[in-house]
């Protein structure tokens, strides 16, 4: 029932990830990091607007 390297490996490809990922400290306070991810929402619905000005009523018609 030996695993050989097989937990080794394991901690290598968590370490590889641990390290490549963002998380949550970006520095912000979860004020601001509201603030930023409205600001980026509103962005994306305008710039949705703009691309499609007549589907905006597809989505209040039954």
């Amino acid at each position: 029932m030996t695993r050989g390297n097989q937990r080794e490996k394991d901690r290598e490809r968590a370490a590889a990830r641990a390290k490549g990922s963002k998380g949550k400290d970006d520095g912000l306070t979860p004020e601001q990091r509201r603030e930023r991810d409205a600001k980026a929402l509103q962005e994306k619905l305008a710039k949705k607007a703009e691309k499609a000005p007549g589907s905006s009523s597809a989505a209040t018609k039954k």
